[in-house]
């Protein structure tokens, strides 16, 4: 297997730059750089050279051999001076070393996946981790980086297990005195696996975490929704005027307030007719967006908007359209109400976001675990045979989340949204 090398920390110029060196000649190449190889996972001051003598950079050196590192290969870090030219000189010298090569994006962690360090999820989970840009995304990916979602999978497949042994049992030894049928609280048990994941289904996706919580303006033309919009992001992100219509399109910004993220989207204005193509076109991408939306803002008249809708009292700074009981009330122009407006929007959010700290499963976990939850809620009062095949999809079902049974496609997918270095 290749050695392989990269710029591991941020890129230059910087305080620190950290190089990792994984791989067989990972030894070799810290003691041809460094002239020798330090006490293991002690950090050592040495002089980096080429192989010609000449001078690279004074750095910090760790020798850490395998198989309890990161990658479960032997790993040498360089903790180098942060300049470009420091950290090109001291790769350019790694590469012209035999047998080592420059990491490809994911690979040190693809290799910690390989070698045992982490499983699937726990890839996942750090891949989430790298990409977070709220608090409330950290520490969700933190805890399936940690192996929440690792551990729980592990107790269901053992109670699969279990399930599958009391199968086993009657088919093996169906005709024998002391073993002739399931035990009594079998089906008890399927059920209650299956309620327990069922449980784990109905929490808010990772997605909605990762992408933001949509927060849909609608309304008619003219009811101040681009208004709103600018002052709610403190921006003219969109153009405002008193022509009915000028809003043709979506606009969308994301943006995370109190560390909850969310999606800001204008809409074109909603009405019955239009004889203009392109408003009309317009109307039918605000209407989709109210489908898919998490939070409507309903900025039209009371009573009118889509189903859920939270009525907006929009120009309070008027006597025009003001609203008996509306879910908040503001001014774009004088920007009353915006801070307030804002608080209950993040309410909202984090009623349909994941518990902070919670383990939120993502599209691919959750298409796992649906197969797994149609197997155990059809067909245990059958044959034991068609039983004992149940059992084995769940299992396998369980063992693709984990990474036990995975396919390379899936993987290159997953490996490939890491960095270099990562």
């Amino acid at each position: 297997m290749d050695t392989i090398f990269a710029l591991s920390s941020g890129a230059p110029p910087a305080g620190i730059a950290v190089v990792r060196i994984s791989g067989p000649e990972a030894s070799a190449a810290l003691a041809g750089l460094a002239g020798r190889l330090p006490a293991p996972r002690h950090a050592t001051a040495a002089t980096l050279r080429r192989s010609d003598g000449s001078e690279l950079d004074r750095a910090l050196v760790i020798w850490l051999p395998g198989p309890g590192t990161a990658t479960g290969e032997d790993v040498a870090e360089l903790h180098l001076h942060g300049g470009r030219a420091v950290v090109a000189a001291v790769e350019n010298a790694l590469a012209a070393i035999p047998g080592l090569r420059h990491a490809e994006p994911g690979e040190f962690t693809r290799r910690a996946f390989a070698n045992g360090r982490i499983d699937l999820s726990e890839a996942e989970g750090l891949a989430d981790l790298l990409a977070a840009e709220t608090e409330q995304q950290r520490r969700a990916a933190l805890a399936v980086a940690g192996g929440a979602l690792s551990r729980q999978v592990d107790r269901w497949r053992e109670r699969v297990l279990a399930l599958s042994a009391a199968v086993e049992a009657v088919l093996d030894f169906g005709d024998e005195d002391d073993v002739g049928e399931l035990p009594g609280d079998f089906v008890h048990g399927v059920s209650a696996l299956a309620d327990e994941i069922a449980a784990w289904l109905a929490r808010p996706p990772a997605e909605r975490l990762r992408d933001g919580v949509r927060v849909v303006l609608a309304g008619p033309p003219n009811a101040g929704k681009s208004s709103l919009f600018n002052a709610l992001l403190e921006t003219d992100a969109a153009i405002v005027t008193d022509i009915p219509g000028t809003t043709r399109d979506t606009l969308e910004r994301p943006v995370a307030v109190d560390g909850t993220p969310l999606v800001l989207v204008d809409t074109a204005g909603v009405r019955a007719k239009t004889s203009d193509p392109i408003e009309a076109m317009g109307i039918a991408r605000a209407e989709a967006e109210f489908a898919q939306a998490d939070i409507v803002l309903w900025l039209g008249p009371e009573g009118e908007g889509p189903a859920g809708a939270f009525e907006i009292d929009a120009k309070i700074d008027t006597q025009a359209g003001r609203k008996s009981a509306p879910f908040a009330a503001v001014s774009a122009s004088t920007g009353e109400g915006i801070a307030r407006l804002w608080a209950y929007i993040v309410r909202e959010a984090r009623a349909v976001l994941p518990v902070p700290g919670e383990v939120a499963l993502n599209r691919r976990q959750r298409e796992v675990l649906e197969v797994a939850i149609d197997e155990l809620r059809d067909g245990f009062l059958s044959d034991p045979l068609i039983v004992a095949e149940r059992l084995r999809i769940v299992r396998h079902q369980f063992d693709r989340i984990t990474g036990r049974a995975s396919t390379e496609d899936m993987l290159d997918a997953l490996f490939g949204r890491f960095c270099i270095g990562k």
